[in-house]
């Protein structure tokens, strides 16, 4: 109730829910890519070599998320060029990418004059704290991120389910692989402001995993994904206000919780259903031989 009250009179407040969906609908349309291509572990490695492009950004007096974009975007085209060509070493390359970002980000930062408290809300994530001209940043991104998988749809549900279906059609696979990944990148850059870049993955691919436990068409995972995120980045926000805790690690916490719950349910769900297929198995076998006992019988 606090929340709620301060909600209608503070404008950081209002401004944080604002950034909290906007960020939600980037990670429910995105993220729902990322579970179902299974590439969390290479959207890790873009999210953490965005540390690079930022501390070059502030070293060299620019925007840090202008050079976070950048740095996403060119670190997703070369983790794409390496799961598509160097497989057999993929997972060492991407980790080798994920700490060379890592690493240029430090370097840059320690060459940077003075403290950057920005920067730490970057790594840490500060919902709190976001300017307003960002939010007009972020809907720009969103409606970037919508445009391209509204005109390319089917492409990416090509290559998102069967890539080899794909190039018999005619598909440019690794096209639209290597996009897939620069839409990741972009996703991230838009999460890093609500949770930061340590915690990013989380919101990318929570809201989607627990709706891929409920529904499974593509588009109907994308808008429970999205109104999950929504409801995680609120409902973090008021639980976190009162106390005084982060708003960040908060909102994770709170998605990690609803996924380990929907997981259990899920699997009891699961279950059941698959009880109750053996069950009615089981009967139709005995109605069956009870008929043909009948028939022998002569009954």
């Amino acid at each position: 109730m606090e929340f709620l009250t301060a909600l209608g009179q503070q404008t950081f407040l209002q401004t944080a829910v604002i950034a909290g969906l906007l960020a939600s609908l980037g990670c429910g349309v995105i993220g729902t890519f990322v579970v179902v291509k299974r590439i969390a572990f290479l959207a890790g490695g873009i999210a953490h070599a965005v540390l690079g492009g930022m501390g070059a950004a502030l070293y060299f007096g620019l925007d840090p998320l202008a050079g976070a974009l950048a740095a996403a975007v060119l670190f997703a085209l070369l983790i794409g060029w390496v799961r598509l060509h160097w497989q057999a070493q993929e997972d060492t390359l991407i980790g080798a990418l994920w700490a060379i970002g890592m690493a240029l980000g430090i370097l840059f930062i320690s060459r940077t004059p003075g403290y950057s408290s920005d920067l730490m809300s970057y790594l840490f994530g500060n919902i709190l704290l976001v300017p307003e001209r960002e939010l007009w940043i972020m809907a720009g991104l969103d409606a970037l991120l919508l445009l391209v998988i509204g005109l390319f749809y089917r492409q990416f549900l090509a290559v998102a389910f069967d890539e080899e279906f794909a190039r018999l059609r005619g598909v440019p696979v690794a096209f639209f692989y290597l996009l897939l990944l620069c839409l990741v990148a972009v996703t991230v850059v838009l999460l890093i402001q609500v949770v930061g870049l340590i915690l990013v993955i989380a919101l990318l691919s929570l809201p989607a995993a627990i709706a891929s436990h409920y529904v499974h068409s593509l588009v109907s995972m994308m808008v429970l994904a999205t109104a999950l995120g929504g409801l995680f980045t609120v409902a973090g926000l008021g639980l976190s206000y009162a106390p005084d805790l982060p708003a960040g690690p908060t909102i994770i916490l709170l998605a990690g919780s609803a996924y380990v719950v929907s997981a259990v349910l899920a699997g009891a769900l699961a279950r059941r259903r698959a009880r109750q297929r053996a069950l009615a198995v089981e009967t139709g076998q005995q109605k069956h031989a009870a008929v043909a006992t009948l028939v022998q019988r002569g009954e």
